[in-house]
């Protein structure tokens, strides 16, 4: 597995894009997050989805997958968002929130046709300058640990997944162990918390 250094969370135009063409070339890559390091990939490749899906196990047919865009605008390509949902955007990212929208036409085929997509915009530099660097959404789900230094340290990230196919991480340093909230915007009666995580819902 290669490894990028990444400090301060700014990494360099040059990182950005060597992680996004790692990506863009079907591979899989973990990242850091403002909330749990995440096993990231293409979200327009099919194949790369399908290994994303196996690796962590999860059945895409029963759960919701999650795309980390760079910012609003690109968010707005992918879900249908509305006045409401929008001010939430505006308002709570970046931020350590999985936002669930009904999804777009856009999404690829290899969303099978879902409804719904939750959308992250994290405040993590690294993670949306990567995603701007691909020049479309990341699919992500969060790193499986066993315990807090697991999910923190790089080192045992790394040494957990070195023989999972996983071909890069970046290592941005310590991460968090709390995952993000995931807040429903749906309903026309406004958004629900379905999960407390990190972020706070004002």
């Amino acid at each position: 597995m290669e490894k990028i250094k990444i400090w301060n969370d700014d990494p360099s135009s040059r990182q950005a894009n060597k992680i996004a063409e790692t990506l863009r070339e079907g591979n899989l890559a973990i990242i850091p997050t403002d909330s749990v390091y995440g096993i990231t990939c293409d979200a327009l490749n099919l194949k790369a989805i399908n290994e994303l899906c196996r690796i962590k196990g999860i059945d895409p047919e029963r759960q919701h997958l999650s795309i980390i865009c760079s910012d609003i605008s690109m968010a707005a390509e992918y879900a249908h968002i509305d006045n409401e949902g929008f001010r939430l955007l505006k308002d709570l990212t970046p931020g350590p929130f999985t936002f669930l929208f009904r999804a777009s036409r856009n999404l690829p085929k290899a969303f099978k046709g879902r409804k719904t997509v939750g959308i992250r915009i994290p405040d993590s530099k690294t993670a949306r300058e990567i995603a701007s660097a691909l020049g479309n959404p990341i699919l992500t789900t969060s790193i499986e640990f066993d315990n807090d230094d697991e999910s923190r340290e790089p080192e045992l990230i790394e040494e957990r997944y070195s023989n999972s196919g996983i071909a890069l991480i970046a290592d941005g340093g310590d991460g968090d162990n709390l995952l993000t909230t995931i807040v429903d915007c749906r309903s026309p009666e406004g958004p629900e918390i379905i999960r407390q995580g990190k972020g706070i819902l004002d």
